[in-house]
């Protein structure tokens, strides 16, 4: 008797761990935690960067961060990360590296603010 349950229980399992793997816009991570300076590019006629302080986060453990001492919530999935609560809600980026997210504009397209891990590279106006 215990065989048509087997039968039936082994597939099941393996179609449940199937989908459970299966997240729409990727694989659920976090970003590496501390503070996410941000800066534009810089234009065709200056290679120097601009530091865009009122940007700035800390990503903090459990998919979390802070701005100015206020909590927010996020959901990175693949390379797509957005902001769920919190003062930056409804910001979303594109993770381009393993510490560095590119912001994207309102129609979703990559824009020209990056947020890295770390201090701000120094540049010629902080001389």
């Amino acid at each position: 008797m215990r065989a048509p349950f087997i039968l039936v229980a082994v597939p099941l399992q393996i179609m449940f761990a199937t989908a459970a793997q299966a997240v729409p816009g990727g694989q659920i991570d976090t970003m590496p935690t501390g503070r996410y300076t941000c800066e534009t590019q810089g234009t065709d006629t200056s290679l120097v960067s601009v530091h865009i302080p009122e940007d700035d986060f800390r990503v903090r453990l459990s998919s979390s961060y802070s701005v100015d001492g206020k909590r927010g919530s996020y959901l990175l999935t693949g390379d797509r990360l957005v902001m769920t609560g919190g003062p930056f809600q409804g910001r979303e980026f594109q993770r381009i590296s393993e510490s560095s997210l590119r912001r994207l504009n309102a129609q979703g397209q990559p824009g020209d603010i990056i947020c890295t891990l770390g201090s701000p590279r120094r540049s010629e106006a902080d001389s």
